[in-house]
């Protein structure tokens, strides 16, 4: 198994905290801009958290001013075709790996999150906003229209609203990005720490095995029409309950008794 460490990295930080992950994006002179071998980085580090049984939550956060300002424009002026799709590419394995990881991903955004890096947070299960944060997809402004981004924040807003964002590239406050579902919680700046490890806990109650089943049987019914979504999870959940954490949290909620997972 290929383990996540702190000081592996150059462009991002890793540590644990109990069963919580934190990565975090470390390129502030850039707003963590996402080069290609950023972009690559945090996919290891997620493939590897994914392995890892005995994490419960991710956390992503980024130093510095912004959150994420999406790709490294620096390394996209005056390329061919081929490298365009394979950062693209890239950015795509990056989003997988994201969605793919068993545990949930918590997006800690305190600043701004631009094009790529509001794809960023919108790919993750859960964000905890500053109210100091914003979002937008600006890449039409710059003759380069956010379609990559579009796909997750289509997925997290509806129809409209992302067709605006996506059109305009005006910003969105925090609050606003609260109302279009964007966004879970928005806290004042220096609350914003306590309210992501408040969350983290919080998941951390539940059993890590069951909390990952759930998590891909997720997306992967989203994807279904109601009647084929109902016939998928009614099989998850049959397998779900066959398992030793489910008889186990079944039996303490009858005893009034706190769970102990036992991961099977």
């Amino acid at each position: 198994m290929i383990e996540a460490e702190q000081g592996a990295y150059e462009h991002i930080l890793y540590e644990r905290d109990g069963s919580t992950a934190r990565v975090t994006m470390n390129r502030p002179k850039r707003r963590n801009a996402l080069s290609l071998d950023h972009m690559r980085e945090l996919t290891s580090c997620f493939e590897a958290i994914g392995e890892d049984k005995s994490i419960s939550v991710v956390v992503l956060a980024g130093e510095g001013p912004g959150f994420c300002a999406g790709h490294d424009l620096s390394e996209m002026v005056g390329q061919d075709p081929d490298f365009y799709r394979h950062t693209f590419d890239v950015c795509c394995e990056l989003m997988d790996a994201i969605r793919s990881v068993p545990q949930p991903v918590i997006a800690r955004v305190h600043g701004i999150a631009t094009a790529a890096g509001c794809q960023l947070a919108a790919t993750c299960d859960l964000v905890v906003a500053s109210s100091e944060a914003s979002f937008a997809t600006p890449g039409v402004k710059i003759g380069l229209f956010c379609s990559t981004p579009m796909v997750a924040l289509s997925r997290a807003v509806g129809q409209k609203k992302s067709m605006e964002m996506l059109l305009t590239g005006d910003f969105v406050p925090a609050d606003e990005a609260l109302r279009i579902g964007l966004v879970n919680r928005v806290v004042p700046p220096e609350e914003l720490d306590g309210a992501v490890d408040a969350l983290a806990a919080k998941i951390s109650e539940a059993s890590p095995l069951v909390v990952g089943v759930g998590k891909a049987a997720f997306y992967k019914q989203s994807e279904m029409p109601t009647d084929g979504a109902y016939a998928y999870t009614k099989e998850v959940m049959s397998f779900n309950a066959t398992f030793a954490d489910a008889q186990e949290g079944m039996c303490a909620f009858l005893e009034k008794r706190k769970p102990e997972w036992q991961g099977r």
